[in-house]
C-alpha cells in the first residue's frame, strides 16, 4: 500500500469520549537532527493556545546520532510533571521506533516516518504513517536544511490531527527565529503543506485533540538557567567566574547574553560588570571569592564534578567569611555519571563542602520564578551573612520548559550587611576587629578594599586567627572563634526563605519535597485525595532547616520525604536535625535520572500505607 493511499488503523481500544487538552506526546528523533525548534514551536503554540503545557528534553551526553526524546505534557488542569507513559508518539528514529512505540499507552497514537521500514506490532494503538520525505519538499531546502525541515512535517500532521491553529504555529516559528523571514517561511510552507497532506489523507481515528483555553493569560515560559541569570542581573552581580559543564553553561551563557543589554552603563556606554570563563572550576570559584572581597556580587555556575573541584575554595570561603554565590545545576552522579540526566545528589555535598567543621546554606528553588528570586536573595544572604551560599537548582528545572507567572522585581534594596565606610572608621577612631561579634549574630564587620582610611585594612585568612584577625594558634581563640561561626549559621538559618506549608486538617500523612519535586508532589495529591487520602505537604526552600519543620513533622503520623536520589539525603539531615521525630519520617527517594511522576509517588505511598 502506497502511503498516500494508507488510512489510520481501527479506532483504538476503549477510545469512547474525546480526550481534550489533557494528554502527552513524546518525540523521538536523533541527536543533532535540529528537532529542537519543531518541539519548541508545538510547544509554544500549545502555550499561546492557553493550554497549561511543560515540555522536557531527554538528550544522549555524548554522540551526535544517538537518540533524543523529547516530551510535551498538555494538562487542562495545569498539571507539569512528567508522566509516565505518553498517549501519542512521533516516531522518527528508527533504532528506538519499536520500543517506543511498545510504551505507548493503550489506546494510544503512534504517528511515524514511512522511511522507518515500521510494521506495527499493537492492535491497541491508532498507527499513522507519513510520507516525510515528500512533503519536506515542501519547504525549498537542499542538503541538510531539507532534513531539518523533516521535522516540520510531523509539527503540520500533528496539528492537522490535534487541531493546532496554524497562526499560532507561525507565531511561534516567527519567535524562535526571531522574526527573520527567510527562515520562517521554508519551514511554515513545510508545516502548512503536511497539514492538509494529512487532512486529505488520513481518517482520525483517536480521541485526543486540542481546544482553545485561558489558563496561561499573562503567563510567561522560561527555563530555569535563564531564570536564575536574570535574577542575579536584578540582584547587581558584577563578576562572573565560570567554566563550561552540562547542565549549567546555558546559565553562564544567559548572563552573558543578558548582561550587556541590562548592565551596560547609559553614559560611558562601558560594561558595569565582568564574566571570565577560567580554566576550570577551581579556577573559577578562586576568581569569586576574589572578587567578593573586593566587593563584588560575585558568582559561579557548576554541576556536581565542578562542585567536587571547588571543595578547598568553598572551605576557604566559609573560614575566611567571603560572601559567593554558587549555583549547583545538580545531574546524575557519581563520578561523570550520567551528564544529561537529572538527580538531587548534591544535598549533603553542598552543606558541608569543605573539610573540617564547615557549613553552607543552601537556597532550594522550587519552580523557575523561585530561580529568579533566590538569584538576587542569594547575594543579601551571602552579603549579610559574609559566606558562601550555594543554589541548589538541578538540570529539570534548568534546562527545561516551564510555565510561569512574570517574575517580580526585587522588593528590597540589596543588602549588602555590615560594612564600615570610612566615615564609620573614623567615627569609631579606627578601633575595630574583623572578626568581632558585637551583635551577638555571629557576623563581624568588614571593610572593602579601597576604604580611605590608615586602618581600614586586615589580613584575610584561612589559618588560625583571633577577632582582629591576628595570626594565633591559642586554643582558646580557636574555640571562640568556632563558636562565632556556629551563632552565625544559626542566625542564616532566621534568614533564609522559609519552608511553604500546606497542612490540611485531618491528615495523618504528609509530604516534604524540595526542587524540582514539586510538580510530582502536587499531581499525586490530588491523585491521593481523589482516593479520599488527605495528605499534608511542606516544601524546604533552604538549609539549615526552619525550626518550623519540627513542628509540622510532630502535626502528622507518618511524613514522607520526597526527592531524586539514591541515599535519601534530605532525610538524612531531618533525622540529625531532629532526631527525638526519627520514627516520624520515612524516604520516599527515587533515582533513575528521569524527573519524578504523580503516579510513581501515589503507587510508592499507597504501597507504603498498606
Amino acid at each position: 500500500m502506497s502511503v498516500v493511499e494508507s488510512k489510520a488503523s481501527p479506532a483504538p481500544v476503549g477510545s469512547g469520549q474525546p480526550i481534550v487538552n489533557d494528554f502527552s506526546i513524546t518525540i523521538g528523533t536523533k541527536n543533532g537532527s535540529g528537532s529542537q525548534t519543531a518541539n519548541a514551536t508545538v510547544l509554544r503554540a500549545l502555550f499561546k493556545m492557553g493550554i497549561p503545557v511543560s515540555g522536557k528534553n531527554l538528550f544522549p551526553s555524548n554522540i551526535q546520532g544517538l537518540p533524543t526524546w523529547y516530551t510535551i505534557r498538555a494538562s487542562k488542569d495545569g498539571f507539569v510533571a512528567r508522566r509516565v507513559r505518553a498517549e501519542i508518539l512521533i516516531a522518527m528514529n528508527k533504532a528506538t521506533v519499536i520500543e517506543d512505540a511498545q510504551k505507548l499507552e493503550s489506546g494510544g497514537v503512534c504517528i511515524y516516518s514511512d522511511a522507518l521500514g515500521y510494521t506495527p506490532m499493537r492492535d491497541d494503538v491508532t498507527f499513522y504513517p507519513i510520507p516525510v520525505g515528500k512533503l519536506s519538499s515542501a519547504s525549498g531546502l537542499e542538503g541538510k536544511l531539507k532534513g531539518y525541515a523533516e521535522n516540520m512535517v510531523y509539527v503540520g500532521v500533528l496539528a492537522s490531527l490535534l487541531g493546532i491553529e496554524l497562526d499560532e504555529l507561525k507565531n511561534a516559528l516567527m519567535w524562535q527565529f526571531k522574526g527573520k523571514a527567510k527562515a520562517v517561511e521554508p519551514n511554515y510552507q513545510t508545516i502548512v503543506a503536511a497539514f492538509e497532506w494529512a487532512k486529505e489523507n488520513l481518517v482520525k481515528a483517536d480521541p485526543f485533540r486540542v481546544e482553545r483555553m485561558d489558563k496561561t493569560t499573562g503567563m510567561i515560559m522560561i527555563d530555569g538557567n535563564t531564570a536564575a541569570a536574570l535574577g542575579a542581573i536584578y540582584g547587581g552581580v558584577s563578576f562572573v567566574g565560570w567554566y563550561p559543564i552540562t547542565p549549567a553553561t546555558s546559565l553562564a551563557e544567559a548572563l552573558d547574553f543578558y548582561l550587556p543589554r541590562l548592565r551596560t552603563d547609559p553614559e560611558t556606554k562601558q560594561p558595569t560588570y565582568s564574566v571570565v570563563q577560567a580554566e576550570d572550576e577551581l579556577a573559577a570559584l578562586g576568581m569569586v571569592l576574589g572578587a567578593g572581597w573586593a566587593g563584588c556580587r560575585a558568582m559561579t555556575s557548576t554541576s556536581g564534578p565542578g562542585i567536587s573541584l571547588m571543595s578547598e575554595f568553598a572551605g576557604y570561603g566559609y573560614f575566611a567569611e567571603i560572601p559567593a554565590v554558587i549555583w549547583d545545576v545538580q545531574r546524575m552522579g557519581p563520578s561523570t555519571g550520567l551528564p544529561t540526566r537529572v538527580s538531587q545528589g548534591d544535598v549533603l555535598k553542598t552543606y558541608w563542602l569543605g573539610h573540617g567543621d564547615t557549613k553552607h546554606p543552601v537556597l532550594l528553588p522550587g519552580s523557575v520564578k523561585e530561580c529568579f528570586e533566590f538569584g538576587w536573595r542569594a547575594f543579601d544572604l551571602a552579603e549579610r551573612v559574609q559566606t558562601p551560599v550555594f543554589v541548589l537548582s538541578d538540570l529539570d528545572i534548568g534546562m527545561n520548559q516551564w510555565m510561569s507567572d512574570p517574575f517580580d522585581y526585587p522588593d528590597a534594596p540589596m543588602d549588602r550587611g555590615k560594612v564600615l565606610t570610612q566615615e564609620d572608621l573614623e567615627r569609631l577612631g579606627g578601633k575595630w576587629g574583623r572578626y568581632r561579634d558585637l551583635e551577638g549574630d555571629g557576623v563581624g564587620w568588614r571593610t572593602l578594599p579601597g576604604t580611605d582610611h590608615p586602618l581600614a585594612a586586615y589580613f584575610t585568612r584561612g589559618t588560625g586567627h583571633n577577632e582582629n584577625a591576628q595570626y594565633t594558634e591559642r586554643p582558646d581563640d580557636w574555640e571562640t572563634n568556632m563558636e562565632r561561626l556556629n551563632r552565625k549559621f544559626e542566625t542564616a538559618r532566621a534568614l533564609a526563605p522559609a519552608p511553604i506549608e500546606d497542612r490540611v486538617e485531618g491528615a495523618e500523612i504528609a509530604f516534604i519535597g524540595y526542587g524540582s519535586v514539586d510538580s510530582a508532589i502536587i499531581e499525586a495529591r490530588s491523585r491521593l485525595a481523589a482516593k479520599g487520602i488527605k495528605t499534608s505537604y511542606l516544601r524546604l526552600r533552604a538549609l539549615p532547616l526552619s525550626e518550623s519543620v519540627g513542628d509540622f513533622v510532630r502535626a502528622h503520623d507518618r511524613t514522607y520525604v520526597v526527592e531524586l536520589n539514591t541515599d535519601a539525603q534530605m532525610l538524612q539531615l531531618l533525622r540529625l536535625d531532629t532526631p527525638e521525630l526519627a520514627t516520624r519520617l520515612f524516604a520516599l527517594n527515587h533515582n533513575d535520572g528521569l524527573p519524578l511522576t504523580a503516579r510513581w509517588i501515589t503507587e510508592a505511598v499507597e504501597k507504603m500505607e498498606a
